[in-house]
């Protein structure tokens, strides 16, 4: 059997690794910027910082800082639109997951003429986007070195899943200190997300040799992380693991997808607007105690390279003490359930078959290693939604 394995040609990180955006850009040929950003980026300071790198080697930057949390198709035609008014020939990318993702969908349009729509699934882009240089300001989503991206389509409440070798970043500069002023709420969401991306990879049907390495260097690396990060801001160290960690997440789940925790979440936010971090992270556990079934050695690696002492336990014993590990983990960082982060109970009922339906089509769950039926996904939506008794 044969794997394809696909990252940006370029990846720069550790402190201070976003100066080196303008000599980046240089090599890249470039003599204007488009700087996609959301406004909260724009605000603290960050877009200015980067466009003053810019600025230092001649390249001049056009900053559009109207990305939404979970990026619609009016974003990405915003951002087109500006792109082409002020003439610019290459686009920097600056935020979570959602200012990166963007920043895919406006350089993969720029050479691309159908919609969207058509290019849902795997490998259905023809051409590679135009030049893109991703910084992420958040250890969560990875997607500064993913293949994929998440477009919303608002009219038909879908969150379109684009994955291909063309969407991926020129180049990737992953810089810890952006990440120092993220809310310890926003931490342990994206935190987590991370983990799930990590976790995911790795029991994923799809999973590979390569694969396999990242998603447990990423497991290890977040899980001895996160609590410390979500703690002290300030923690280089704790920072440091998880922006690499996530980085490193994104590199297994790009090539070896995603499961059903992605499947799930994705109707979520269409539906009620929730960044995609915080609607993975609040399905992992219960998804997790689901799955373990279907993969119980994957599960017992897992647990082990969270650190959990598994020796002289029975293989499924090895295997519970992952979902023990992440139960403490996200009681530890006070993740929410999904019942407590703002949906309305009501609304939730009257879409929740809907919901089901919107997973299964995906795609994600069928690299699940138990498979879920639209009923027991209906099932889990209601048990992650409902009180934890602990």
């Amino acid at each position: 059997m044969s794997y394809s394995f696909s990252i940006p040609s370029t990846i720069i990180t550790g402190s201070g690794a976003s100066e080196k955006v303008g000599e980046q850009a240089k090599r890249l040929d470039a003599t204007n910027a488009l700087l996609v950003t959301d406004p909260g980026i724009a605000k603290i300071g960050y877009a200015e910082q980067i466009a003053k790198y810019l600025h230092n080697v001649g390249i001049a930057t056009s900053i559009f800082s109207y990305v939404t949390p979970d990026p619609t198709l009016q974003n990405v035609t915003d951002g087109l639109k500006q792109y082409h008014a002020d003439n610019c020939d290459v686009i920097v990318s600056l935020g979570g997951g959602s200012a990166i993702d963007c920043g895919k969908g406006i350089a993969v349009k720029l050479t691309n003429d159908t919609e969207f729509a058509d290019y849902m699934g795997v490998d259905k882009i023809p051409n590679p986007g135009a030049p893109l240089i991703a910084i992420p300001t958040t250890g969560g989503t990875g997607s500064e070195v993913t293949k994929v991206t998440v477009i919303t389509d608002t009219e038909r409440n879908v969150k379109m899943m684009l994955s291909s070798s063309c969407l991926l970043a020129s180049v990737a500069l992953v810089d810890p200190l952006l990440s120092i002023t993220t809310s310890p709420n926003l931490t342990a969401a994206v935190g987590v997300d991370a983990l799930t991306h990590a976790i995911e990879a790795y029991i994923s049907k799809r999973a590979q040799p390569i694969t396999d390495a990242l998603a447990l260097k990423a497991i290890r690396l977040i899980s001895g992380s996160l609590r410390q990060a979500w703690a002290d801001g300030d923690n280089i160290s704790a920072r440091t693991d998880m922006m690499i960690g996530a980085s490193i997440a994104g590199m297994a789940f790009s090539n070896s997808s995603v499961a059903l925790v992605h499947g799930m979440s994705r109707p979520i936010g269409a539906y009620f607007h929730i960044h995609h971090g915080l609607s993975n992270a609040v399905l992992l556990l219960d998804v997790m105690e689901f799955s373990v079934v279907g993969a119980p050695q994957r599960f017992a690696d897992i647990a082990q390279a969270m650190g959990e002492p598994i020796d002289g336990l029975s293989p499924m014993k090895q295997a519970d003490a992952a979902i023990s590990a992440v139960e403490r983990l996200v009681i530890d960082i006070q993740m929410p359930r999904l019942g407590e982060i703002g949906i309305d109970k009501g609304k939730f009922e009257q879409v929740i078959e809907q919901m089901a339906a919107d997973a299964i089509a995906s795609g994600s769950p069928a690299n699940n290693p138990r498979q879920a039926s639209q009923e027991e996904i209906v099932s889990l939506y209601r048990k992650c939604f409902s009180q934890r008794i602990t």
